[in-house]
C-alpha cells in the first residue's frame, strides 16, 4: 500500500523517535512510503536544497497518489494540517497520532469523517500497535 507519512519538520524534531517508529514499521511491512525521509534526523539538511514550490508540488502529488495518510500530530504544523485537509478532500483514509497529554487542534480531533481516525499513545509500542490496527481495518474494508 502507498502510505503518505506526515509530520512536523520546521516546528520541532522532538518527536523524531515516534516518526522513525512509524516509518520503520511501515517499511518493514512492505508498504511504499514516499515521505520516509521525513523520519530521518537530518531532514532539515535534506529539505533545504529543495525549493518551496518543488516541495509543494511533490507533496501534493504524493498525497493525491497515496492510498492512506498517517500523520504524527503531537507538534503543531501548518504543513501537516494542510496535508490532512488535502487527504480529507480526496477521500483518503487518515490516521492522526499524538502523544497522550498533548493538545491537538480541534479541527483534527473534531473531524467527524468516518475516514479519519485520531488516537493518542503513551509509548512507541502502543503507537505502532495503533498503526497496525489502522492498516488492518483498511485492508478489511477494501
Amino acid at each position: 500500500m502507498n502510505i503518505y507519512f506526515s509530520c512536523s519538520i520546521t516546528g520541532g524534531r522532538q518527536d523524531q523517535e515516534a516518526y522513525a517508529a512509524i516509518v520503520d514499521y511501515l517499511l518493514q511491512q512492505g508498504h511504499e512510503v514516499p515521505t520516509a525521509h521525513l523520519s530521518q534526523p537530518d531532514i532539515m539538511d535534506l529539505e533545504k536544497v529543495v525549493t518551496p514550490l518543488d516541495i509543494y508540488q511533490r507533496d501534493v502529488n504524493w498525497v493525491t497518489g497515496c492510498e492512506a495518510l498517517i500523520a504524527e500530530v503531537s507538534t503543531p504544523s501548518h504543513g501537516v494540517g494542510y496535508e490532512i485537509a488535502l487527504a480529507n478532500f480526496f477521500q483518503k483514509p487518515v490516521l492522526c497520532c499524538y502523544r497522550t497529554g498533548k493538545t491537538v487542534s480541534k479541527m483534527i480531533t473534531g473531524n467527524p469523517s468516518p475516514l479519519q481516525k485520531v488516537i493518542s499513545y503513551q509509548s512507541l509500542t502502543e503507537l505502532v500497535a495503533q498503526v497496525e490496527l489502522f492498516l488492518l481495518e483498511l485492508r478489511d474494508n477494501h
